[in-house]
Order: C-alpha cells, then structure tokens, then sequence
C-alpha cells in the first residue's frame, strides 16, 4: 500500500511539474509575441480631427432619460 501511495504521488507531482512548466513557457511566449507585436507593428497615432466629439447638445433628450432611468434600475436591483 506505502509503495503504491509514493507512487500516487511521484505521479501527481511529475504532473504537476509538467503542467507548471508548459503554462511559464506559455506566459513567456506571449509577452515575447507582444513585445514583437509592439516593436514592428506600433499603433499609428489618431489624428486630433478625427477624433469622434459629442457633445451634450448632440444627444437626444429622451435618450438621455432612458440611460439615466437603465442606470438607476440597474443600481437599485443589485446592491
């Protein structure tokens, strides 16, 4: 019974090791990928013009009621 419960856990631990090690090789390769991703494809910055401007006066009133009125069920029914 002994030499099979060491076993058991032989097994369980090499398992484990196994598991832990693919998953720090998984999060290595991604921030690897990333930071290649960000070297030689950047972000091209927007243009202040095109940037989209809303204003208050640009809204629908009533579509501002029904935001403020979704909102406020929503808080009410979960807290």
């Amino acid at each position: 019974m002994t030499e099979e419960l060491s076993f058991g856990l032989e097994l369980m631990f090499v398992g484990m090791g196994i598991v832990f090690v693919f998953l720090a090789m998984l999060v290595v390769a991604i921030h690897v990928m990333s930071a290649l991703v960000q070297r030689f494809f950047p972000e091209a910055p927007i243009p202040p013009s095109s940037k989209p401007v809303l204003s208050a006066t640009s809204l629908d009133k009533s579509v501002v009621a029904a935001i403020t009125a979704a909102v406020h069920q929503h808080r009410n029914k979960h807290k």
